[in-house]
Formats: structure tokens, C-alpha cells, sequence
């Protein structure tokens, strides 16, 4: 058996019930840890990104994907020696403050730790010193969510506390959500705009590549 393909696919397909048994297969058949996540478990969520993308897949499927990438990895971890994270790049997602959805957010952290990246989740209703305090600690990426135009200004505040404070320059800001636009990100100095968070993955990937 191709335990590399096999593992690939049951994370695609969302194959929780399965994945930790064939991993631990595929280790006891003598396929290593870090292969079994970065030829298999990071490449297969890139897949459901780009099958996102394309319609071909929606919220439940890219949950199923993104719980089964979990399950196999709490298999993995005790395995993988320093950081399990493929890029190193640590990332800080929050709803801003005095907007408490979080579905959205929560699909870009998981979709973003599925490709290898370092998720500090901030939650919802986060205020900006929040967002600062990550970025003293080392995150790299700060990502804002409003899914309510009431609340979008506290983007802003998150940008001018950040720079107040000298940081601005030692982090990426990406901000989403149903009434943001690429024009309001631009606006108020934001690094990106993503629509969604395969966009998201995508603006990433090519910015730390």
C-alpha cells in the first residue's frame, strides 16, 4: 500500500474515524513521521483549499478535512521532533472587538495550521491590545475578522495601536469578513484583503514562501 497517497486521501475526503489507526499503520510500516506530514497531511489540505476555491467544497467538508488533519497529527506529535508547524510562521486570528461571530475565523485557523502555520486564536470580541500583545510575542501575521460594518472600525484601532507602539513594520495584516473590501483594507493600511480563507492559505503561502 502507498501509506503516503492512502493517509493524503482520508484527509481530503475527511476520513476522521480512520485516520489515526492508517497513520499509525503507516508508521509501523516504516514511513516517518515528518514525511507522513509533509508529503501527506500539509499537501492534502492544500487540496481542499483549492477545492474550496472551486465550489467543490463547502463549510462541512472542509471541517471534516481540517478535524481529520487534528486527529492525525495528535497522532504524530509525540513523533515530530521540535516544531510540527512546516513553516514556523506564527499567525494571530481574532473577531475584533464587539463582534462575536467566530465560524469564519475559526475555518481560517484551522485551514492555516492544516498547511503548516502557527495559530494563536485570539477568539471573538477581541479587544486591540489583544492583537498587540501577539504581536509582541512574536506573531508575524496579525488576521482581523468583522462580519459587522458597526465593528469594522476597530480594524483600524488595531492598525494605529500597532504602529503606536513600533511594531507595524514586523507584521503582515490580512483582514476578512462578509462586509470588508480589498478598498477598505487598502483604506486603512492593511496588508491584504481575503474573501475567504482558501484566500486566505493562498496570500499566505506566497507571502512566506
Amino acid at each position: 500500500m502507498d501509506w503516503i497517497q492512502a493517509v493524503n486521501e482520508a484527509v481530503v475526503k475527511g476520513g476522521k474515524k480512520e485516520i489515526r489507526q492508517l497513520t499509525i499503520e503507516a508508521l509501523n510500516n516504516g514511513v516517518e513521521a515528518q514525511n507522513l506530514v509533509n508529503k501527506a497531511i500539509l499537501p492534502a489540505m492544500n487540496i481542499v483549499s483549492k477545492l474550496w476555491r472551486r465550489e467543490e467544497y463547502y463549510i462541512p467538508e472542509v471541517m471534516r478535512a481540517a478535524a481529520t488533519m487534528q486527529e492525525a497529527m495528535y497522532a504524530l506529535r509525540p513523533l515530530l521532533v521540535g516544531d510540527v508547524t512546516g513553516k514556523g510562521v506564527k499567525v494571530a486570528i481574532g473577531t475584533v472587538k464587539g463582534d462575536r461571530h467566530y465560524i469564519g475565523k475559526n475555518l481560517v485557523g484551522m485551514m492555516l495550521e492544516g498547511v503548516g502555520y502557527e495559530i494563536e486564536d485570539l477568539g471573538a470580541d477581541s479587544p486591540a491590545e489583544k492583537f498587540l500583545e501577539a504581536a509582541r510575542n512574536g506573531a508575524r501575521v496579525i488576521g482581523m475578522s468583522s462580519l459587522l460594518t458597526t465593528t469594522m472600525p476597530e480594524m483600524i484601532n488595531v492598525i494605529t495601536l500597532i504602529k503606536k507602539n513600533g511594531l507595524r513594520e514586523r507584521v503582515t495584516i490580512i483582514i476578512g469578513g462578509a462586509p470588508v473590501t480589498a478598498a477598505y483594507a487598502e483604506s486603512i493600511g492593511a496588508d491584504y484583503y481575503a474573501a475567504d480563507a482558501a484566500e486566505v492559505v493562498d496570500i499566505l503561502n506566497s507571502r512566506f514562501d
